[in-house]
């Protein structure tokens, strides 16, 4: 059975953990269903009782939000505000903890964080966020080098084009995707 390269299981019993990401996304479609609530043909009282269901629920995922990561949906704007510093993006990934994968990824993904941010998001276990970083314009070489050795998921392949990996190592895992398009053509 394969696993999900977005989703991270704990160890002991294979459960996915409800990161910021999961939480995020529930919180999300409890905001469309309400919006979609208001536009049905439902008695006032059903349409109170529904709405204030719904309501309960996208507080309770807000509030989980918070627990994981204090003050979430302003440090969530705060990235994606086109006036961000690259000094603040890395304040914000030496802060988060590590269940935040949708923070985390945002910056992963941001066009100013720095290559010192991406060195610290590439060790992250969240399979995005490492994908991201070496696919990143702005990570470094010394960054590209290691996630192209990382065994537990082949980021060889994106290192292969990132322009900021070394020509050495470029030309080397080009040719091994080469080899493995060649491979595959004569099965």
């Amino acid at each position: 059975m394969s696993q999900r390269s977005d989703l991270v299981q704990t160890k002991e019993k294979g459960l996915t953990p409800r990161t910021t990401q999961i939480v995020f996304g529930e919180r999300q479609h409890l905001l469309r269903v309400l919006d979609s609530l208001e536009s049905t043909d439902l008695s006032p009282s059903r349409l109170n009782q529904e709405r204030r269901v719904l309501e309960e629920l996208i507080h309770a995922r807000t509030k989980e939000l918070n627990e994981i990561n204090s003050a979430w949906d302003e440090k969530v704007g705060l990235v994606l505000s086109a006036d961000v510093k690259p000094e603040m993006l890395d304040k914000l990934t030496r802060e988060t903890p590590d269940s935040d994968y949708y923070l985390l990824r945002l910056i992963s993904e941001h066009p100013k964080v720095s290559s010192r941010t991406l060195g610290r998001l590439a060790k992250h276990p969240y399979a995005a966020i490492r994908e991201n970083v070496a696919r990143h314009p702005n990570a470094d070489a010394p960054t590209l080098v290691s996630l192209s050795r990382d065994r537990s998921q082949p980021l060889w392949y994106l290192v292969a084009f990132n322009p900021n990996t070394p020509a050495d190592l470029r030309r080397k895992l080009q040719e091994r995707l080469r080899k493995l398009g060649q491979t595959q053509t004569t099965k």
